[in-house]
C-alpha cells in the first residue's frame, strides 16, 4: 500500500501552490507542505474569512501580496505559482477552476467537481485543450483499505466481479452537522446528497468494476427532518428547548457537552471557544432545531445500477446510524470480499479459506489514514513529471459524477435511466 513520502523524490524543485479556500480540507492537504517543504511550498492563499486568512498566512510566512480575499483579485494578474488547490464551497468550484486552467495552472480540485454535469465536462474539456492537469480529490483511491480491495480484485485470484453491495453509513452526528444544519443542507448551494457526499464512493465502485454504467434507478427522500415531524413542545433552537435533554439530535449535546464537530468554528482573536459555541447555539445556524432548518437534501437514498460488463451494484446511503463507516460486499466468480473499513475478509469458494486483513490500527488515524497526504503526493509528482499519470484525473472522475447526476434524475422522476 502506498504512503506519501515513501518513494524517492525525483523533482528538482518544490511545486508552488496557491490555496483557494482555507477551510478544513485545505488544512488537511497543506499538511503535506508542512512535512515536505522540499516538495511543496504554499506561496499564496485566497480566503474570504479574515481569521482563517490570517492564520494560514502567519503559519506559512505569507506576505500581504500573497494573500487575497477574492479569487478574482488573484487571477487579475500573473502570479508565480505552478498549481492551485481549489477547496471552496461547492458552488464556487467551477468558476475559479476554469480561471485557473485558462491561466495555465495545474489544479488540485476538491470533490465534487462542480454543480452540473455540463460544468464537469467543460472543466475536463478545457484542461485537455490547455494541456494542464486537473486532479480530483477522490480520497478512497488513495486509502490503504480501499487500495487493498482494488489490489485483490485486480489480481484475479477470485475471478470476475458479478455483483457488489456497498453501504455508506454517514453517521448521525456528521449528518446533523453537515447535511441538516450545515453547509451541505441545500442542493442549490452545494449539491444533491449523492454527489456532495458519495461521488467518491461511486468513483471507487467504477474503479473496481472498470466498466461504465449502462443503466440505473434511484429512490430516496427527505423523510424525517421536516417541520411537520417536530415533537410537541420543541423550540426553534435547542438551547431554549424544553425537550432538549431527551432529544437525540440536540445541538447543545453535540457541540457544547460532547465538543464534537467544533473544529470549523473559528475563534477570533479576543474570544474564547466557550463564547463562540454559546453564540452559535443562540444565534448561528448550528444551534437550530433539526426540524426547523431550511434543509432539502435527502436523508436516505438507494441506487441500483448495471454496468456495461453486466455487473450489478446495490448502493445505499443512510444517515440514521451511530457508526460513520462504509461496508462493502463483493461477489466474484471464485470467491467473495467483505469489509467495514477496519476488517477485510477474503474467501475462496473451493478451499473455503478465510484471509483477514486488519486495518483497525489506522482506521481512526488523521488525514483519512494518510489518504489526504497520498492525494497531494500523487498530484505533486504529476506536476513535477509530465509523464507521471494521476490516479484521479478529471477525465476519469467525470464518469462518477455523471452517474450521480443521472441518479438524481431517476430519483426525481421514478424512472430507470439508460446512460
Amino acid at each position: 500500500m502506498e504512503r506519501a513520502g515513501q518513494e524517492s523524490w525525483e523533482g528538482t524543485k518544490p511545486v508552488r501552490l496557491v490555496a483557494i479556500g482555507a477551510g478544513n480540507r485545505t488544512s488537511k492537504y497543506v499538511e503535506y507542505a508542512r512535512r515536505y517543504p522540499e516538495r511543496l511550498q504554499l506561496v499564496g492563499v485566497v480566503e474570504v474569512n479574515k481569521t482563517r486568512l490570517q492564520n494560514i498566512a502567519k503559519e506559512f510566512n505569507l506576505t500581504s501580496s500573497q494573500c487575497f480575499a477574492d479569487y478574482n483579485d488573484f487571477f487579475a494578474q500573473p502570479f508565480q505559482t505552478d498549481a492551485v488547490l481549489i477547496a471552496t464551497p461547492e458552488d464556487l468550484h467551477y468558476d475559479p477552476c476554469i480561471k485557473a486552467i485558462n491561466a495555465g495552472y495545474h489544479v488540485l480540485l476538491e470533490k465534487p467537481i462542480a454543480q452540473r454535469l455540463d460544468e464537469c465536462n467543460d472543466i475536463a474539456k478545457r484542461a485537455r485543450e490547455k494541456g494542464v492537469k486537473v486532479g480530483v480529490c477522490h480520497v478512497l483511491r488513495y486509502h490503504p483499505y480501499f487500495q487493498k480491495i482494488k489490489e485483490i480484485v485486480d489480481s484475479g485470484e477470485l475471478g470476475t466481479i458479478i455483483s457488489i453491495n456497498h453501504v455508506v453509513s454517514v453517521g448521525l452526528d456528521r449528518s446533523l452537522h453537515g447535511f441538516v444544519r450545515g453547509l451541505w443542507r441545500r442542493e442549490e448551494v452545494s449539491n444533491p446528497m449523492l454527489i456532495a457526499k458519495c461521488c467518491h464512493d461511486i468513483d471507487f465502485l467504477l474503479w473496481l468494476i472498470n466498466s461504465p454504467c449502462r443503466r440505473l434507478s434511484s429512490f430516496g427522500s427527505l423523510r424525517w427532518f421536516r417541520s411537520e415531524n417536530a415533537p410537541s413542545g420543541s423550540s426553534d433552537r435547542c438551547i431554549n428547548c424544553k425537550i432538549e435533554k431527551q432529544c437525540p439530535y440536540s445541538a447543545v449535546d453535540l457541540y457544547y457537552n460532547r465538543r464534537s464537530w467544533i473544529a470549523n468554528f473559528d475563534v477570533p482573536e479576543g474570544k474564547t471557544q466557550e463564547e463562540v459555541l454559546l453564540e452559535e447555539l443562540q444565534h448561528g445556524m448550528y444551534g437550530r432545531c433539526v426540524f426547523h432548518c431550511d434543509n432539502n437534501v435527502v436523508d436516505h437514498q438507494v441506487l441500483s445500477m448495471e454496468t456495461e460488463n453486466e455487473v450489478t451494484v446495490n448502493f445505499s446511503m443512510d444517515i440514521f446510524t451511530n457508526e460513520d463507516c462504509r461496508e462493502t460486499h463483493i461477489k466474484l466468480t471464485h470467491g467473495e470480499i467483505d469489509g467495514n473499513e477496519t476488517r477485510l475478509r477474503v474467501r475462496h469458494f473451493r478451499t473455503n479459506e478465510d484471509r483477514i486483513f486488519d486495518f483497525s490500527d489506522i482506521a481512526k488515524k488523521p488525514f483519512h489514514a494518510g489518504a489526504d497526504l497520498n492525494i497531494v503526493d500523487d498530484f505533486v509528482k504529476a506536476v513535477s513529471c509530465k509523464e507521471y499519470p494521476l490516479k484521479t484525473p478529471i477525465d476519469k472522475s467525470v464518469e462518477s459524477h455523471r452517474v450521480c447526476f443521472v441518479a438524481e434524475q431517476s430519483r426525481l422522476t421514478g424512472q430507470t435511466v439508460y446512460l
